[in-house]
């Protein structure tokens, strides 16, 4: 289901450059040496330090100036907005504010290096600053993750259930003066290091292997058997059948994080995009993101841990135009398309809602479904996503629309005067039926075996 919400201020994650060679965080000497550990995006490591590329001016020195003035750093010249940045620079590294220099150059590797650093500052139970200059970004995609993430923080309905956001500030170094994020976090309360300590034990208790057989189960029983792909034919290639539209089959990487953390699974959740971008169709088909932590359990207060982890992945993909690129499927063990917000209109990577499925039908040809099936039956579409623990499909978009084939996107009526953009209408109305003829009591029993297989 493709969202049809667009963000006022976005960024192509095809802006920049899309060399997708691993870049890395590194500890910046600025006037003094100052040691810092330093992370990689894909691999939070101690590496070596580097520099700052320092722009000179005619031999003068720069000017270290008091203070920021109110006026907008955009209509600077370039030589003043230097100076500034430079003398912030040193101010931070005078606090002993770690400056951390990454080299990348386009959005999913800068999504990947920011998500990565907050994850590590994150972990730590102390309050914790860091800036993170990214002098290949423009300053303008840095200054719009940090004004959503501003009004992210402001939802109640998303941060009750992403506490760990909630000690995170993150800022453009002087209202954008120069390409430098400040990230800052508070401590934990004692109640928070409990929580925290008791997260990471329970990412102890996750076995990969068996994840992964249990996903794997999963997608050989629904999407595979129960056709709600029809071109997925096998757990490990996907994108059979397209080759007459243009696309090549290629196998299904299977990925996996034990993490509880909503940061470090956008940390991994935007290397997975790297990893993509930077691998042809025939080697690396779509992505299956196993995140057992992640709303784990069938309780409502799990799938909603779930839902709004998922919606912030969705959303910081969506800002910088990620979806026109990737499509994104949701799955969680307790999968209620009731509970997942708007109720009732398009989100991004999950099932149309409930409550278009009559008009899907009726479109689709089925007017006797449509008429006879109850409410409760038309709930079993929901067992669709019901995978034996939290998991993201990645799929290439040029996938997505060659399946939907041209003209996908219809006015569905609702009734009452009502109508909504919608796709997928035949794909979604042969799983609606198949998911009723199956029965509730075989689906449920089928997807407890594939939860029993983690144990």
């Amino acid at each position: 289901q493709r969202s049809t919400k667009t963000h006022e201020r976005r960024h192509s994650i095809d802006d920049t450059n899309r060399s997708t060679n691993i870049m890395f965080l590194r500890p910046l000497i600025f006037a003094a040496a100052a040691t810092a550990t330093a992370v990689s995006a894909f691999s939070p490591s101690p590496i070596g330090i580097g520099s700052i590329t320092r722009q000179q001016h005619n031999g003068r020195q720069p000017l270290i100036p008091l203070h920021l003035s109110d006026d907008n750093p955009a209509e600077w010249d370039e030589e003043r907005r230097s100076n500034i940045f430079q003398a912030l620079l040193r101010d931070l590294q005078i606090e002993g504010v770690p400056l951390l220099g990454c080299d990348a150059d386009q959005v999913g590797t800068f999504n990947a290096a920011l998500w990565t650093t907050m994850a590590e500052l994150g972990d730590q139970d102390d309050e914790q600053k860091a800036c993170l200059i990214m002098e290949q970004i423009p300053v303008s995609a840095l200054l719009a993750f940090a004004e959503d993430f501003t009004v992210l923080k402001t939802q109640n309905r998303l941060m009750d259930h992403l506490p760990e956001l909630k000690r995170f500030s993150v800022s453009v170094l002087g209202k954008g003066v120069g390409p430098a994020l400040v990230i800052e976090t508070e401590a934990r309360t004692e109640e928070e290091v409990a929580t925290a300590a008791a997260n990471r034990a329970l990412e102890g208790t996750f076995d990969q292997a068996k994840i992964t057989t249990a996903l794997k189960s999963f997608i050989d029983r629904v999407v595979v058997n129960l056709e709600a792909c029809p071109y997925t034919k096998s757990v490990d290639i996907s994108a059979v059948g397209l080759e007459n539209r243009g696309v090549t089959p290629g196998p299904v990487g299977y990925r996996f994080s034990p993490t509880t953390d909503a940061c470090m699974t956008m940390s991994v959740f935007w290397n997975c995009i790297c990893e993509m971008m930077g691998s042809p169709d025939e080697s690396l088909s779509s992505i299956m993101l196993s995140l057992p932590g992640i709303g784990k359990g069938n309780t409502p207060e799990a799938h909603a841990r779930f839902a709004a982890v998922v919606e912030i992945v969705g959303r910081y993909l969506c800002l910088y135009r990620g979806d026109a690129s990737f499509g994104l499927v949701h799955f969680h063990p307790a999968y209620d398309r009731c509970s997942i917000n708007p109720i009732n209109g398009a989100s991004y990577g999950h099932l149309p809602p409930i409550s278009w499925l009559r008009a899907m039908l009726k479109m689709g040809g089925h007017e006797a479904e449509a008429s006879s099936f109850t409410d409760d039956e038309l709930d079993l579409s929901n067992y669709q996503r019901r995978a034996p623990h939290t998991s993201i499909n990645i799929l290439r978009m040029n996938q997505v629309n060659a399946a939907a084939g041209p003209k996908s996107i219809v006015d569905l009526d609702l009734g009452n005067g009502r109508s909504e953009k919608a796709s997928g209408i035949t794909l979604y109305s042969r799983n609606a039926i198949r998911m009723v003829k199956s029965g509730k009591e075989a689906l449920q029993s089928a997807l407890d075996a594939d939860i029993a297989m983690q144990s």
